[in-house]
């Protein structure tokens, strides 16, 4: 059983792993307009990871006889500039979300709730991978600059990202 401050924060995460789909689907739809398959296919395979994490949680919570409480969604933005932009953009968001989750991860420990502790761990985890293969992005981009042969390089490259991998279940 989860504490009603513990269901409250888990709840407002939920929200914002939402917005993540939702913010990764419009940059694949930006990224489509732009004529950049290949970071449109990241960016909706992003979408797919995002939208396995909110489930994860969401079943969390109810597992622990918590309630899921749904809120809106704020509208991601329409459009994210160039490449380079849009990943950088993307670096900063998973920076915000791993400090959303070290915030659960240190009210689940001060409310000493091994439990959560232990379902936190896994996305802490994830956290270091999501920044990690943005920024594995992000240095050859950087590299490029406005060069649109080294770009149309990139979008090839992260164009064969494979879809998400299904989680266990909790």
């Amino acid at each position: 059983m989860i504490s009603e401050k513990m269901q409250v924060e888990l709840n407002e995460q939920v929200n914002k792993e939402f917005y993540s789909a939702y913010m990764y689907l419009a940059m694949s739809a930006y990224c489509n307009t732009l004529g950049l398959p290949g970071f449109a296919h990241w960016m909706r395979m992003q979408y797919e990871e995002e939208s396995m994490h909110v489930t994860k949680m969401y079943d969390y919570i109810l597992g622990q006889g918590g309630e899921v409480h749904l809120q809106s969604i704020e509208e991601p933005a329409k459009e994210y500039g160039t490449p380079l932009e849009i990943f950088q953009q993307t670096l900063e968001h998973e920076q915000f979300i791993t400090s959303m989750i070290h915030k659960l991860m240190d009210l689940a420990i001060s409310e000493r709730d091994y439990a959560t502790q232990t379902f936190l761990q896994w996305y802490v985890t994830e956290q270091v991978e999501e920044e990690a293969n943005v920024n594995d992005i992000l240095a050859p981009l950087r590299m490029v600059g406005d060069d649109k042969s080294g770009l149309m390089m990139i979008d090839q490259k992260i164009g064969g990202r494979l879809a998400p991998t299904p989680l266990p279940a909790n």
